[in-house]
């Protein structure tokens, strides 16, 4: 846990990455992959939500609570991590070639909220046993 609240740059980088790819007009990983910018590579199938987008939040959601781990910084970083997802699905509304979709939404909101309810609860646990 010392390593990432040590190592800040890892969240910054992260978060560049995951700004990068939800931009970008089309799909830079299926243009890696498959050559075609139009094809979205899926990791598993979705139900109800994107397991994308759930997967991505719920990476960065670990790494930031991981980076800041002081009480005081779980309200600031529980916020930007809602934000960062409401935002970041918006703005599909934009940029051509993306499009808005609930289900992009709720994954972004799921995998944020349930990092953030583990280590609230992680975090009254510790607060308990001190």
């Amino acid at each position: 846990m010392k390593f990432f609240s040590k190592n800040k740059f890892i969240f910054y980088l992260s978060n560049l990455i995951l700004i990068f790819l939800y931009l970008f007009p089309g799909s830079v990983l299926g243009w890696i992959l498959y050559k075609d910018l139009g094809l979205q590579p899926q990791i598993t199938p979705d139900f109800i939500i994107s397991t994308n987008h759930f997967y991505a939040f719920l990476i960065i959601s670990t790494i930031g609570l991981l980076t800041f781990n002081l009480s005081f910084q779980f309200i600031y970083i529980s916020f930007y991590l809602i934000f960062l997802s409401l935002t970041l699905e918006v703005a599909h509304y934009f940029i051509p070639d993306r499009s808005f979709e609930f289900s992009d939404l709720f994954g972004n909101l799921l995998g944020a909220f349930i990092v953030l309810i583990l280590f609230y609860f992680f975090k009254k646990n510790e607060n308990i046993e001190n």
